[in-house]
């Protein structure tokens, strides 16, 4: 059976504005490194840093209002997204596909609360050339 990896990050909200409090606090304060945004996702107004050297982060989303959030989800890796979309399938579980980001196949699906998890399989950097891979 295909097996859970890691958390691969955790995506947080920030207010309108809240960038250079975001960069100051988990960058100054915290020392977290910045890291940069793949270029499809770059008209978003997020920020990223790393957490550790295993290649965990923490993503920051600027998004105003109160209640739930859509934006805001766990992401879980695994080692083979093609048998975890079946897996979910097979159970009956939706599976919502999104804008895809280089080497980082993936896909959403929700809890039985409504929380939003993304699963992807990390192929390889979103900044290096795409792998090719047939468990898409």
């Amino acid at each position: 059976m295909s097996k859970i990896v890691r958390l691969q990050h955790a995506s947080i909200p920030m207010p309108s504005g809240g960038n250079d409090r975001a960069r100051e606090f988990y960058g100054s304060r915290l020392g977290l490194k910045e890291k940069s945004v793949p270029a499809s996702l770059d008209q978003a107004k997020i920020i990223w840093f790393e957490l550790g050297s295993d290649g965990d982060e923490l993503h920051l989303f600027t998004e105003d209002g109160e209640g739930p959030s859509p934006g805001q989800h766990v992401c879980i890796q695994v080692d083979d997204i093609g048998a975890w979309r079946e897996l979910l399938s097979g159970k009956s579980i939706a599976i919502e596909e999104t804008e895809a980001i280089v080497n980082r196949p993936r896909f959403f699906t929700q809890d039985p609360f409504g929380n939003r998890l993304e699963i992807t399989q990390v192929l390889g950097d979103y900044n290096d050339p795409p792998v090719h891979s047939t468990v898409l």
